[in-house]
């Protein structure tokens, strides 16, 4: 089921259930304290089943560029409005955005964001030179501490900061391929260990 369509239904249900509560808030007049109650009750009841049946499509639609954990060793990225996905990991314990690039070999870190994670740009050697879309660019190795994505925590893994200027960071093979499958099924990629 698309991610709209869960939306969608979501959306349906919660209006049935205001006008559903609306009818018979109009009505307690009429009818006995009792029957009231027990309507409350039902209509509570439905609300919290129902919320907790797509917790996970509401969260990835609230916080569409968040890791949402399905299971022990699964999780969820929903594709962005733009059809890329994107997500955020925590790198030395430092919230960064990557855009999820299964063309691209390597992480690679914006020079910003290399910043941020406390990598010194001043001792940093830009020896290799990497062929990208936009073409040829300088890039210096890495060795990042801790990464986090969801539930998984990595540690001393290889990336390459970017001497050029580029809006976002790279998640690419190097890093996606420690996932032993990597799913794109509708608008979710699902990567899972």
């Amino acid at each position: 089921m698309q991610t709209q369509d869960v939306a969608s239904i979501i959306y349906f249900f919660l209006l049935i259930l205001v006008i559903g509560g609306w009818f018979f808030a109009q009505q307690r007049q009429s009818m006995n304290k009792t029957l009231q109650q027990v309507v409350l009750w039902v209509f509570l009841f439905a609300g919290v089943i129902l919320l907790y049946s797509v917790k996970d499509q509401l969260r990835l639609q609230i916080m569409p560029k968040q890791a949402v954990q399905i299971g022990s060793n699964k999780i969820a990225i929903s594709r962005s409005a733009d059809r890329h996905f994107y997500t955020t990991l925590k790198i030395n314990n430092m919230p960064v955005q990557f855009v999820i690039d299964t063309g691209a070999t390597d992480m690679v870190l914006s020079k910003k964001d290399a910043v941020r994670v406390g990598i010194d740009l001043a001792n940093l050697a830009y020896l290799n030179v990497a062929q990208t879309a936009n073409g040829k660019v300088r890039t210096a190795r890495v060795t990042l501490d801790e990464v986090v994505l969801g539930p998984f925590v990595d540690r001393n893994i290889s990336a390459w900061v970017n001497d050029s200027q580029m809006g976002e960071s790279l998640l690419g093979m190097s890093y996606l391929s420690r996932f032993s499958n990597l799913q794109i099924s509708g608008d979710t990629l699902y990567l899972s260990r």
